[in-house]
């Protein structure tokens, strides 16, 4: 081999060395990514965009920065503290308290693995019919991903876990600001949609709206999010000194996260919204669409949204394990029988929908507007711990940060009286 060979090579090695020592210092952020936008997000954003347009904007906007200074706050304090979040609860307030988070997310993430696997399989049988006559059924393709997530579970780590959510999640961005450009409304709808109004439409559809707004920051403002957070950055092996990297490790999953929310809403905007067209089914996003935005836009949201649906399912079948490795502060060692035992049930609830032909945007919404509930916890256990002295050792919260945390408190109960009438409200719609 040439010099000039070799040196190319040893060229090679270091970009690629570079390359994914940088990406190592987003992994993190970008896992929480795939983790938030899921078939629930991009369920709500595409209902918000047809039934509303852009005028639902400013909720995106509200639930990002709320997300962001969630997400830093809670991992500021395991970079304090060393401790993650559960065991934080169990040992400093109540051990009942982290037995709550438990059982109430993973009963939200339980109706999410249906949910996410009903659209994703839905979708790809209604994009399959643009090969084949009849299409492939659902429950083929649900078989499909459950083994393939389950398959990036048995065979990796925390860090395999990451890298695979990040190439899937680089999918799905592509695909959806693709889309935008592709189907992207008048500008000034856009700037309108940022200020802060409700649709003053028919009395009924407008509680409909107030379920929206709440299934929109249920799935953004997630308290999940903040929980894992801890995980993730202990596990990075983050200390104080590493605070800049995780908040920007934030900032960058927090400003992705507004873009593709935003791309959604827009593409649904100015195609279903425009031509008057409601969105009550996950596969009226393809039969729709089609004639509105042409095949080559449809194949794109497709691919986008199942690239959404498989990166956030893997999160979703590992929180259980995971929050009771937190409970208990233990190593996350995902190879034990039990956590194996645990992930392949969660991850068979995929099949529920496809094969009891449940409505997986019904699902999928109330079950994100549900997650708003358990937010006002999740802000006012923070508070507590950030703010006692003996734990965080002279970096207590500032009156800046309790401000801003008791503006989320307030916010959060606003949408939990949101989600908890619209809930009433659809309901109510069935019965009827």
């Amino acid at each position: 081999m040439t010099k000039t060979n070799t040196a190319k090579l040893t060229n090679m090695k270091t970009f690629k060395q570079r390359f994914l020592a940088g990406l190592s210092l987003f992994l993190p952020g970008i896992f929480l990514l795939g983790f938030n936008i899921g078939t629930g997000s991009v369920t709500s954003m595409a209902k918000a965009g047809a039934d509303y347009g852009m005028s639902l904007l400013w909720t995106i906007v509200i639930s990002c920065l709320c997300t962001f200074f969630m997400i830093n706050l809670y991992g500021r304090y395991t970079l304090i503290t060393g401790e993650t979040a559960l065991h934080a609860f169990r040992t400093h307030i109540h051990p009942t308290l982290g037995l709550f988070f438990i059982i109430t997310l993973t009963a939200g993430v339980c109706g999410s693995v249906m949910g996410v696997m009903g659209i994703v399989a839905e979708i790809s049988s209604e994009w399959s019919k643009s090969i084949f006559d009849e299409g492939i059924p659902p429950i083929y393709f649900s078989i499909v991903f459950i083994s393939l997530v389950y398959y990036i579970f048995w065979n990796g780590n925390t860090q395999f876990f990451e890298r695979s959510a990040a190439a899937i999640v680089a999918v799905m961005a592509i695909c959806f600001i693709a889309n935008f450009f592709i189907m992207m409304p008048p500008p000034i709808d856009i700037f309108r949609g940022l200020m802060p109004s409700i649709p003053g439409v028919l009395e009924d559809s407008n509680k409909s709206a107030f379920l929206v707004i709440a299934s929109m920051v249920g799935t953004t403002v997630f308290s999940g999010l903040f929980i894992i957070r801890t995980t993730l950055v202990k596990e990075a092996g983050w200390t104080l000194i590493d605070y800049k990297k995780q908040r920007n490790d934030a900032i960058v999953s927090v400003c992705l996260m507004f873009v593709i929310s935003a791309s959604i809403m827009a593409a649904s905007a100015a195609s279903l919204h425009t031509e008057g067209l409601v969105l009550s089914k996950a596969s009226q996003m393809i039969t729709l669409l089609e004639p509105l935005a042409g095949s080559l836009a449809v194949s794109i949201f497709a691919i986008g949204l199942i690239a959404a649906g498989v990166s956030s399912q893997l999160p979703n079948v590992l929180m259980l394990p995971w929050l009771i490795c937190d409970y208990t502060n233990t190593d996350r060692d995902m190879s034990l029988l039990k956590f194996r035992l645990m992930v392949l049930g969660i991850s068979l609830l995929g099949l529920v929908v496809p094969i009891f032909d449940a409505r997986p945007v019904l699902v999928m919404i109330v079950s994100q507007a549900l997650n708003s509930l358990i937010l006002p916890i999740t802000v006012a256990s923070i508070f507590y711990l950030t703010n006692k002295k003996s734990l965080m050792n002279g970096y207590e919260n500032t009156w800046l940060t309790n401000s801003v945390l008791i503006i989320i408190f307030i916010f959060s109960l606003f949408t939990t009286y949101i989600g908890i009438n619209g809930v009433k409200q659809t309901i109510s719609n069935i019965l009827l």
